[in-house]
């Protein structure tokens, strides 16, 4: 086990800047971009009949938003690079500001959608940018890792809070207000950026908008053709159409990049078997998690008749479990480094999926909340130690690509694991009412399709639970890292 040299951090925290007000505006940031990836969830009911959603359109409130977000990430965390971290930070900021305001004002459903897409363009580019500014103004060693443990929560807490607080404000106010809550946030963070952040160093060099287009494209085209099977079949050609298209839009991803300089992912990147090892365990958590949140939240509403606001309050110990885990881990790392936690944390949000195949329209809170709390276990303990292996030892230049690709897996995950679970929960409803039907000579009550419905949600969180179980393996097989996570900052390259 060698070490080097750290190169000098550029940019940390010279007099005039807070730290504690620079982690205010960081977190504060990356609440508010998660938080929006699941705040629209439990509003889907109230905006389908305001806007008279058709059934597949509806789906893509959330996609939208996962995809240009996932999509643009690596973009994102690039224009960081080479224009200026806190720079980008705030143009990111401003631009989902914009579009949060003009979502709230739609009056069609393209127009929310598309709004949706832009907000998600928006946090591309404050998402990695955020997490990079950490390293950049912050020392490595505790304070480091302490900033680390906060945005993890923020991250991980993000999606759950969204659905307490969009329950909230659907109720309370209007649905609208779900976008309109973003701009005075956004606004403070504009006004506060300046004052509590340096400005990071910039390398030269230029953005590769062929490689972005291609990337985005290519996930837009299989989510959309993995979505279609649910109206069609495999074999529609929309279907095929779409998933050779984005065979080919992701191989040209693949060949630009390995013949371009100036790459938008420099596939050296993935030469460190610790940091592959955390973006494929991202990918796999993302895919359980954002999938879990959606179908859980549909179960509530739709089959146990809850409100959107009890729906946002039954998530409330999820939310604070993550934030205690979190918390927890960043402090443990120190002591007894990423290994443990690493294995913990998937291991519990295995066990706690697995506890929801087990739901019935019967089942009553207690069997709801226990398994959220073991899984917001697992993912609090997960995300630190992730985040950081992700960002350990990188180069200066590349800490907004390293930061954008964690990001990346986690969304790409979300909108693959929503298209390809949506799939197998509507497949299994059908089969589940066509069993009931032939009981009831093709009369369908309101019973037998709840009966139905939530057979398709437990189905999908069985497949989501063997999608954790491959994170699992893979920190087991693919992880190594010493006993003791070294975080002097001369101590880059110790294995982590």
């Amino acid at each position: 086990m060698t070490t080097t040299e750290a190169p000098e951090l550029t940019g940390s925290n010279t007099e005039g800047k807070h730290l504690g007000l620079a982690l205010a505006v960081i977190a504060g940031a990356q609440l508010m971009i998660i938080l929006d990836a699941t705040i629209v969830n439990v509003a889907l009911p109230t905006i389908h009949h305001a806007l008279k959603f058709s059934a597949d359109n509806l789906e893509w409130l959330i996609t939208a938003y996962s995809l240009t977000f996932g999509g643009l990430l690596l973009f994102g965390g690039r224009t960081g690079d080479l224009f200026g971290k806190r720079r980008m930070f705030m143009i990111g900021i401003a631009i989902f500001a914009v579009s949060s305001l003009l979502g709230g004002f739609a009056t069609t459903d393209i127009w929310l959608i598309i709004t949706r897409a832009c907000q998600g363009v928006g946090g591309a580019i404050a998402a990695p940018t955020a997490l990079s500014l950490i390293a950049t103004n912050f020392p490595e060693g505790p304070l480091r890792n302490r900033a680390m443990g906060v945005y993890a929560a923020m991250a991980g807490a993000g999606g759950a809070a969204g659905l307490l607080l969009g329950g909230m404000l659907v109720d309370w106010v209007s649905w609208r207000w779900i976008f309109f809550v973003n701009v005075p946030i956004a606004a403070v963070i504009l006004i506060l950026a300046p004052r509590a952040l340096n400005e990071s160093s910039t390398t030269s060099g230029k953005l590769d908008v062929p490689g972005a287009v291609s990337a985005t494209g290519g996930m837009l085209a299989l989510v959309y053709g993995l979505s279609n099977v649910a109206g069609h079949s495999w074999t529609a050609p929309s279907t095929l159409i779409s998933l050779v298209l984005a065979g080919v839009l992701l191989l040209a991803f693949v060949l630009i990049e390995t013949r371009t300089a100036e790459a938008l992912m420099p596939l050296h990147i993935f030469a460190n078997r610790n940091r592959s090892g955390v973006y494929a365990m991202m990918l796999c958590i993302g895919t359980a998690m954002f999938s879990m949140f959606f179908f859980l939240t549909q179960f509530l509403q739709n089959v146990l008749g809850w409100s959107a606001l009890k729906t946002g309050f039954g998530f409330l110990p999820m939310t604070l479990g993550i934030i205690a885990a979190a918390i927890l881990a960043s402090r443990l790392i120190g002591r007894i480094g990423i290994r443990i936690p690493l294995l913990v944390g998937p291991a519990a949000a295995v066990v706690g999926i697995e506890l929801l195949t087990r739901l019935t329209i019967h089942s009553g809170y207690g069997t709801i909340v226990v398994p959220l709390l073991i899984v917001s276990l697992g993912m609090g303990l997960s995300f630190v130690p992730l985040t950081l292996t992700a960002v350990s030892g990188v180069q200066p230049n590349e800490a907004g690509l390293a930061s954008a690709l964690l990001n990346t897996t986690q969304q790409v995950g979300g909108a693959l694991g929503l298209a390809i679970l949506s799939t197998i929960a509507i497949d299994a409803y059908k089969s589940k009412i066509l069993n009931v039907t032939k009981l009831t000579h093709g009369v369908v009550s309101s019973q037998a399709a709840n009966i139905a419905t939530t057979h398709g949600y437990t189905t999908a969180f069985q497949v989501a639970a063997f999608i954790a179980l491959a994170g699992l393996l893979i920190s087991a097989i693919v992880i190594r890292a010493p006993k003791q996570l070294v975080t002097e900052p001369t101590l880059v390259n110790a294995g982590v």
